[in-house]
């Protein structure tokens, strides 16, 4: 999937209008003075970086000021974007793992409404635009709604979908997918699972068997949290109980053109320390980007 600023702006639209255009204007002054800092606090806070992140980027601010001698309002911007790219940029996870055997396995998590499904058929609508065959997995057998929606998107796309009967175990799911994979020649696996409250311990110990089924094959095996970018920093509580569970990797970050918080995104790669690999742009299919930290700091003050 190749990374677009274009698609990136698109996403950050809401955030750099209302939060970060703010913010860059702040820098519009010929020197910073102390009530500068204040303001970029509230403003960072604002936009949902976190109380821990904003000290910590001022922090780094100041000290950076003090020893490189910035005082005008462009150096302290140009600063603040490079610090910025250093907390996002976390080493990458889905995608920057070369496959075993050619074949890529991603196990799709979240919580209810994340958007976990959409999301799932962009990225098996991007890897097919890559020309790689892919084949869905429906391991969300508690619905049959979760079945038929995947099997529509699976049409859509054109990606075979492997599905049992509502109610049935979701790891022979993942085991039948599997065994089609490696008779069809397929190159990317992407399972869907019921989408989960992370405190529900059930669902979770139900979760590790899925990941235990599939790291019986040799293949490489990633594990995409989907985190819906409006629900701000209650998503980083879901985190870390997905990361506990079945050792997330990456996070497909749904929804970011439908909020205005986009500093959500360095409160992930701060405080989780968990590389955010996706971004979603919009409503359409093609609506993803790779995520890219330069891209990201550009796009959300440009």
């Amino acid at each position: 999937m190749s990374n677009s600023p274009d698609k990136t702006k698109q996403g950050v639209k809401r955030s750099r209008e209302i939060w970060f255009g703010r913010i860059a204007r702040l820098f519009d002054r010929t020197t910073v003075e102390e009530e500068t800092w204040d303001e970029l606090e509230e403003l960072l806070i604002s936009a949902d970086v976190g109380v821990a992140t904003t000290h910590k980027l001022i922090d780094r601010m100041k000290q950076r000021a003090r020893d490189e001698r910035l005082s005008e309002g462009s150096q302290i911007h140009s600063a603040l974007k490079e610090e910025m790219v250093n907390l996002l940029s976390v080493d990458a996870g889905v995608g920057g793992v070369p496959a075993l055997g050619n074949l890529q396995l991603i196990l799709v998590v979240g919580v209810n409404g994340c958007g976990k499904t959409t999301s799932i058929a962009k990225l098996a609508h991007g890897f097919k635009n890559e020309g790689k065959k892919v084949i869905l997995a429906a391991a969300d057998t508690f619905r049959a709604a979760a079945i038929d929606q995947l099997k529509r998107w699976g049409e859509r796309v054109g990606a075979e979908v492997v599905a049992h009967q509502p109610g049935g175990d979701p790891g022979a799911v993942v085991f039948d997918a599997l065994q089609a994979a490696q008779n069809r020649q397929a190159e990317v696996v992407i399972i869907d699972t019921a989408g989960r409250l992370h405190t529900k311990f059930n669902l979770m110990e139900e979760l590790k068997k899925i990941k235990r089924v599939a790291s019986k094959y040799d293949v490489s095996q990633e594990v995409l949290l989907v985190m819906d970018a409006t629900t701000g920093q209650n998503g980083l509580a879901q985190a870390r109980h997905f990361t506990e569970a079945v050792g997330v990797t990456g996070i497909f970050l749904a929804k970011l053109d439908g909020t205005a918080k986009g500093g959500i995104v360095l409160a992930i790669c701060d405080e989780l320390r968990i590389p955010i690999v996706y971004i979603g742009t919009g409503e359409q299919l093609g609506d993803i980007a790779p995520f890219d930290a330069n891209a990201f700091v550009e796009a959300i003050f440009s």
